[in-house]
């Protein structure tokens, strides 16, 4: 199993709105793509930023070419309307993990 993790500390004064947006566009988005069987998304605890919160949203994937082509095919289109909607709002970064059995 692949993970693919997306870390996004987002500015408070749009942290609600951000999160609403998330869960009923964004993500929904991800997974239309038919590359991920399911994701998780977390509010980090601990440590506390200064500057807003930190989320955690992590897709699950079967096989490295499923991720492989949501990479190729899905990504760089979706982070663009991330961008755009959120210009100077927030920091991402990504991870992919596999899981040790």
């Amino acid at each position: 199993m692949i993970s693919y993790n997306v870390s996004v500390t987002i500015d408070s004064e749009i942290e609600t709105q951000w999160v609403e947006w998330m869960k009923h566009s964004h993500i929904p988005d991800v997974m239309a793509t038919g590359c991920f069987t399911s994701y998780n998304f977390y509010k980090l605890l601990t440590p506390e930023e200064e500057e807003g919160s930190t989320f955690i949203i992590q897709y699950k994937a079967m096989h490295m070419a499923d991720y492989e082509r949501y990479r190729d095919q899905f990504s760089a289109g979706l982070q663009q309307q991330t961008n755009e909607k959120y210009k100077n709002k927030f920091v991402a970064f990504r991870t992919l993990m596999i899981e040790v059995l």
